[in-house]
């Protein structure tokens, strides 16, 4: 150990003189001021500009994150849609109510009138209510009707009706507003299953058919002798069972089966248009196939 710590003269001299250095450079580091102060020359309009640049891409990006609120039917409102909407639970219940006595609503004034929204919130929504071109742009009807289709708008008695899955072209063409080519898609239509029609909702099917027109058709025809269908028992169908019914696919089956399990079972067919996805227009058509 004394070989490391024996100096000569000269090395103590070197170690001594090289502790002043260390020194006297902390005490220079320490004591003397390096930072160089610089002045800036602030424009304060640019500095205002790139400020409101700023601030209108915050607000740009703000807005793209909203929801989107694309047109809608407000007939089809569901308890979800109603909640994203802004309707309070009692909103939404009228509504429903309303809508399961087989009314619709064909403006914003008798929405509010059947849902007691507030003004503000129909002032917001209202711009968004899509409904069918028959109701915002109705045609005005002839002076002159011709004589061929004097009747149609004649309720005719049950009995008296033309039996809709035996009718023939012909006869169909007898009401106004159906000719060759909606005739024979109403044939093509009852064709396609075997003994035609299950009933006389089925009509909405038809393309090309307008409301006005199928309600002429339904005061001169009716279905007499409809098609036997099996319906399945809503609160006790599986899956698979439900997918086989027209418009509904696996996901709509098993949000059905979801709904139903919270629910306890439904206690009504209209309680399906308050399942997710579910396609509330053609809730007619499924009721066909079910029942309670």
């Amino acid at each position: 150990m004394k070989s490391h710590f024996q100096f000569s003269k000269k090395q103590r001299s070197g170690i001594f003189l090289l502790i002043i250095i260390i020194l006297s450079i902390q005490s220079v580091y320490l004591f003397v001021d390096f930072s160089k102060e610089e002045d800036y020359d602030i424009n304060e309009a640019e500095l205002e500009h790139y400020r409101k640049e700023v601030d209108s891409l915050r607000s740009a990006a703000i807005e793209d994150n909203k929801p989107k609120l694309f047109p809608f039917n407000p007939n089809f409102i569901t308890d979800y849609k109603g909640y994203t909407l802004g309707m309070s639970t009692e909103e939404i219940d009228r509504l429903l109510t309303f809508r399961e006595q087989e009314q619709w609503i064909n403006s914003a004034k008798q929405f509010q009138d059947v849902t007691k929204v507030s003004d503000s919130l129909l002032d917001e929504i209202s711009p968004y209510f899509k409904f069918p071109d028959w109701v915002t742009n109705p045609k005005p009807k002839n002076a002159y009707v011709n004589n061929s289709y004097s009747n149609n708008n004649t309720i005719k008695t049950y009995a008296d009706k033309i039996d809709l899955n035996t009718a023939t072209a012909i006869q169909l063409q007898r009401i106004n507003g159906v000719g060759e080519k909606l005739s024979e898609r109403i044939i093509n239509y009852r064709k396609k299953y075997k003994g035609g029609f299950i009933s006389d909702i089925e009509l909405i099917e038809i393309y090309g058919l307008k409301p006005e027109v199928i309600e002429r058709i339904t005061n001169q025809f009716t279905v007499k002798t409809p098609r036997i269908v099996e319906k399945l028992h809503l609160n006790t169908a599986t899956r698979d069972e439900l997918v086989t019914i027209k418009y509904i696919d696996y996901e709509i089956a098993k949000s059905i089966i979801e709904e139903r399990i919270l629910r306890d079972g439904f206690k009504s067919l209209n309680d399906l248009t308050k399942v997710e996805q579910f396609p509330a227009n053609k809730i007619e058509i499924i009721k066909l196939y079910l029942q309670l």
